[in-house]
Parts: C-alpha cells; structure tokens; sequence
C-alpha cells in the first residue's frame, strides 16, 4: 500500500457498487424489495466506513446519501424507472470518483519512448507496456516460483518413496534356507512395477521441475531487464531545461551527454529526473557565468554542461560537471558562522570536503545561502532526498572559478536487490548486501556494556551492538546472550553498527515489494520480499538499523518478559481490515483477523487475544453485540474491547458504552497515532 493507498479500497469499493447496482436492478424488476433494500443499506454503509478510512470525502457523502435514498424506498414494492435511473447515477458518479483514485500521478511509462522516437515511426513489433503490468508479471514470476518450490518438495516426496520402493524391493527378495519370506512370485511383480513405476515418475517430475525453474527464472530476468529503460531517455528534457535557463539569462550554453545506452530502472531514472531537472538548470543558471564575465577570465564565451551516466556494478552514477564559476567556499563558511552550524575558527579549520558535506547535509539554510554560494542550494535539496529515497549517495566537488561536478550514485533497480539473509528468534529477514561491512563472531564477554547501551569493538572503534531479535520486538535482546553469536557490521555512510543475530543463512536476489503507507514512518523497514515458499520477509533498512542501534537503552537482565498477544480485528470491511492490520503490525503487534462478529467469536473463544477490535455494522451479529457477549463470558471479558465504526451519533457511542467497549473510535476521524495510542492505553 506504500506506493498506492487506495489499492483494497479500489477492490473493496468495485464490488460493493457491483452489488449495489445488481440490487436497484432487481428493485426495479419489483423482486424481494424489503430484504433487497436491506441489503443494499449494508453495502451503501460499508461502502461509506471504507471511504472515510481512506479520507476519500466525497465518495462517503455520496455513499451517504445513496443511505437516505434507500431508506426512503423500505417499503416500497418496486422502484419505479425514474428512481431507478436517480439511483444508477450516483452510483455513476461513485464509479468516477473511484477511477479517479486510478490516476497515477506521475506516468513513467512515458519515459520509456526511445530518444529516436521522434524521428521514426514505432515499429508495429515493439509495444509500450505500463510499468504496473511488469511490476505484476514479475510478481507473477515471483509467485511461479514460490509454486515451483512446492514442485521441489513433492519431487523430494516422490525421491523418498521411491528409495522405500527399493527397500521393499530387497526385502522381498530375501531368501532364507531355500524360501522366500515373502513367498508369492505376484508379490515380487507388483514390488517390482511399483518401484519402476515411482522411478519413471521421479526422472519425470525432475526434468518438468528443472525446465519450468529455467522457464521462470527466464521470466523473471526478462521483465527485469524489461523494467530497465535507458537513460537517454530523459536526455532531450534535461537539454531542453539547460536550453531554457541560457536562454532566459542571456547566455550560451554548449550541451553534451555520454552513456545514454545505459539502462537503469524506469522508476528509479522517473525519480530521478525531476532532481536532475534543478541540477542542469542550477547549473546553468548560477554556475555559468554571463559571455562578459567568461571572457574577462580568458574563458570561453560559451560555458559547458555535460552529463555522463555510467554503470557501476548493480549501481549507476549519473555525473553533471560545468564549467563555471564553482563554489565560493570562503561564502560557505561565513554562512555555516551566521547560521550557528560553526564557529569562526571552526568554519575556518573546514576542509573543502567537509564543507560541501555541510552542504549536501542541509545544514545550511539554502534561503539565505544561496546568494552567496552562487545559488547552488536550490537543487540540493531535491538531489539529497532523491538519493535517501533511492538509497543512494551525492558527492559533490568543486574548483573556484573552473566549475562543479556533482554525482549521483544510486541502484540500478529498486526492484530486486541482492541481499544477506538473517535468521533471529525464528524470523528471517534481509539486509542489502552492499550495505553488509563484514560478519563476526561476538562472545558475551566482547560487549562492553554501559548504562544505555552495549558496544563491540570493531577495527579499533567501539560500535553500538543491538540483538535483531530486539530491533524487530521479538525478544528483549539484552540478557539472554550465553554463549558466541554471529553479528552483522552495517554500515551507512560513515556510520556502523554490528546486529547480533541467531543465524547467518546466505545470500539472495530478492524482488522487493512495497510495504503498506503506514509502515513508511518504521525506520527499520525498507520494503518485503517472498522466501521460496511464500513467506514474507522484511528488507531492513540499515540507516534505520544504525539509528536503533544508536538510540536503543538496554534492559535489565532479569527483566520479568510478558506474554505477547495478538489483537483480533473483526470487520466485514476488507480497506478497513487491512488498514488497521498494516498500522497494528507497523507499531510490532501481532494481528488476527476476522470478516464477521460469528467468526470473531469462534477465534476469540480458541485463544487468547490481547484486545478486540470490533466494526459495529456488519451483516449478522454487529458489534454492539458482539462486545455485549463477550462482556457476559467470564474469560472473554478480560479481554479490551475497541468499536471502531462510521456512526457518530451520542446514542451510538452510549450503546457501545453500555455493551462494555472500552474505547469508540469514529472512522471518519480515523487516524494512527490516535489509534495507537489508544491501544497502548488498554494494553501497554
């Protein structure tokens, strides 16, 4: 759901209309008008809960008064034609509003269109595929091969009955004085075809297996390298804004490129260029000086930018230099003074490296800065979060008065990366591997422990250490380390940490998936992949890794550990479910879920739960029920209860109280941090 919120309310809202416009029409054919309308209310008010979760106002108002209408016609034998008609049009108007949530904000896929496109004709055997359909044919790929990993276990089985066919093959061959122990020249022929039969089977089974694995590994590099476009392909917007910024102040620029045969994920060079887009034109603009002032400087009357992509292992660099008139460094460190970032003798002491790093590290206000640096901060910001967001890094250097080269280093895809797989309190996760330093062998006796933290020594320096277990809320981490464990030293940029773990398993191609929009402010996720057998694992960050290493207090040994519940989400409402599933498990809770109250009640009496979270309108028994009854079971009754429902009526919220809900939460003011905070209230 990270990069697209409104995917299960999309699903869930589709049939919900697809329902609603099956009832009118049965309404209007006069068929079971009382149940019908019914019906018809239920989903018109799920259809309104869903879409104020997702704040989409405008389909609830309309889901609201698709209610009113409704209610109006209860007792009405059939519609008639014109209120059929009235009814088909807010549901029209519903449909539009809803593939407007469709429109994607940016089309990558308009990045794809070769350079020479403009020239020539396309080609009748070339098509434009939308970047979404790759994405879901590798994911398809993905998922042929966790199926395949099934194949795999079943040839395993058919291997292992045949070694026991052999067995018994032996077996009933035995002689002893002169007899068979088994006796019967039958027996021997049916042991025998079996055996034959289960050989056949397994040369079979092993060659289909090894030949749909090469077809679907295959696949998946094809849409891989499919997903990839080359990098030419913004080149004329980049040219064209170099173009209009010398035009705009008077000057003549001289552009050039290199590497555009370089390919590189669609969506990565789509991020990419709107950060490009204020670096050509910052380049221009503030680094180009005027003919006049070139020429006082015995410098060409044209100034020159030239761009220059290269790939560098799994990683491309993207490098724009000119030739103007560089960075005022003595107007750095004036800046740093006046801002506090520095002393005058500190700002004085400052390298050149160490002050562009201040630069990249916004620790300058570019408002004031750019003036004086030759404009240089407008871009810089937009360039350093592009790279975080790609997980990539800028270098920038300068020569006063010869010009800047400022480098972009990022993945090549964001799609698929290669990575590390760690094993810790039974869960496996994955760290990238360009981000792995080296692996060691910790002891107890090699952490130095202090108030707040533990560290381990690592090539002379003291590094923070952190139990994964810990980091990912499976366990308190400190206390329970008794004998040597295998640590991982990740490193991102200039800082370390090392991250105990339980298992080192390998490493991986993994294809990453986005994580759920409310996951994206949890530092340690960086996305989720599949495991050959369909298993979500995380992607760890290793900034947010570091940064919990650094941040994280230790606990006493002996600290008493509580069991860990889950919570059951209960609502007939597939957005409202996943919603409040993603941002439960983002703040480390376990969550169940069930899809009516007569479910929720059978999960609820199998184990125990630490809270219940419960939609009021649902077909059956509703939630004021639902919490009424488990009010009255002596042990379901320890458990909190939370409604969470679209009705804000004072009426409503006393009935909630009375059934015994602990807490009303309004979907219409939906939002996580109450929600949690709500949570933690009820259950820590």
């Amino acid at each position: 759901m990270a990069n697209d919120p409104y995917k299960y309310f999309r699903v869930e809202a589709r049939e919900l209309l697809d329902g609603l416009q099956a009832g009118v029409l049965e309404l209007e054919r006069g068929k079971a008008a009382t149940s019908t309308v019914a019906k018809l209310l239920r989903l018109a008010h799920t259809l309104k809960g869903a879409a104020r979760v997702v704040k989409q106002a405008r389909i609830a108002e309309l889901s609201h008064e698709l209610e009113g209408v409704l209610s109006s016609h209860r007792e009405a034998a059939a519609l008639s034609q014109e209120a059929a008609g009235a009814l088909f049009k807010q549901l029209d108007e519903v449909r539009r509003e809803l593939r407007a949530l469709e429109l994607p904000a940016d089309r990558p896929a308009e990045a794809q269109r070769p350079a020479q496109a403009k020239e020539a004709p396309e080609s009748i055997d070339a098509v434009r595929v939308p970047i979404d359909d790759l994405d879901s044919l590798l994911r398809g790929a993905t998922e042929a091969g966790v199926l395949l990993g099934s194949l795999r276990r079943d040839l395993q089985t058919v291997e292992h009955l045949r070694d026991l066919s052999l067995m018994l093959r032996e077996q009933v061959s035995l002689k002893r004085a002169g007899s068979d122990l088994v006796g019967s020249p039958r027996t021997r022929g049916l042991v025998e075809e079996l055996g034959n039969q289960l050989e056949r089977l397994r040369r079979e089974l092993r060659l289909d297996v090894e030949r749909v694995g090469n077809e679907v590994s295959g696949v998946r590099e094809l849409t891989q390298r499919m997903r990839l476009v080359q990098a030419q392909t913004v080149f004329p917007a980049l040219e064209r804004a170099a173009r209009d910024a010398a035009e705009a102040q008077g000057k003549r620029v001289e552009w050039s490129t290199q590497g555009g045969e370089v390919r590189l994920d669609a969506n990565v060079l789509s991020a990419l260029r709107g950060a490009l887009l204020h670096v050509v034109r910052n380049a221009v603009a503030h680094g180009i000086e005027s003919e006049r002032e070139r020429t006082s400087r015995a410098k060409p009357a044209v100034g020159r930018v030239h761009l220059t992509v290269e790939r560098r292992g799994d990683k491309v660099r993207i490098v724009c230099s000119d030739d103007g008139r560089g960075l005022s460094m003595s107007a750095i460190r004036e800046a740093a003074v006046r801002k506090g970032h520095a002393t005058p003798e500190q700002a004085q002491a400052m390298t050149d490296r160490q002050l562009t790093d201040l630069l990249l590290a916004g620790g300058l206000s570019t408002a004031d800065a750019l003036t004086e640096i030759s404009g240089r901060g407008i871009g810089l910001d937009v360039v350093r979060d592009t790279a975080l967001q790609l997980k990539g890094q800028v270098e920038l250097t300068s020569e006063p008065g010869r010009g800047l080269t400022l480098g972009l280093l990022v993945p090549l895809s964001i799609a698929s990366i290669t990575g590390l797989l760690l094993e810790a309190a039974g869960s496996v996760a994955v760290v990238p591997l360009d981000n792995v330093r080296r692996t060691l062998r910790v002891r107890p006796e090699d952490l130095v422990r202090r108030a707040d933290s533990d560290t381990v020594a690592f090539e002379g320096q003291m590094v923070p250490f952190l139990p994964l277990e810990r980091a990912l809320s499976r366990g308190p981490g400190r206390g329970r380390m008794k004998s040597v464990c295998s640590a991982v030293v990740v490193q991102s940029g200039e800082r370390l940490a090392a991250v105990g773990v339980d298992r080192l398993i390998g490493t991986a191609c993994v294809v990453l998936r986005p994580l759920p929009s409310v996951i994206a402010a949890e530092p340690l996720a960086g996305g989720a992949c599949l495991d050959a057998e369909g298993n979500p694992q995380l992607v760890l960050d290793p900034l947010g890794l570091i940064q919990a290493a650094e941040a994280v207090r230790a606990v006493e040994a002996d600290a008493p550990l509580r069991e860990k519940l889950p919570v059951l989400v209960v609502d007939d409402s597939l957005t409202t479910r996943m919603l409040e599933k993603s941002i439960l498990e983002s703040a480390g809770f376990e969550v169940a879920l069930a899809t009516s109250a007569e479910e929720g009640l059978v999960m609820a009496r199998a184990r125990r739960y630490a809270l219940f979270m419960v939609d009021v309108e649902m077909p059956g028994i509703d939630g004021f029920e639902f919490v009424a009854l488990t009010r009255k079971d002596p042990e379901l009754s320890k458990t909190p209860a939370v409604l969470v429902t679209s009705r804000d009526a004072p009426e409503d919220r006393k009935k909630g109280e009375l059934a015994g809900a602990r807490a009303y939460i309004v979907k219409g003011d939906f939002e996580q941090g109450h929600l949690l905070r709500t949570i933690r209230s009820l259950v820590g």
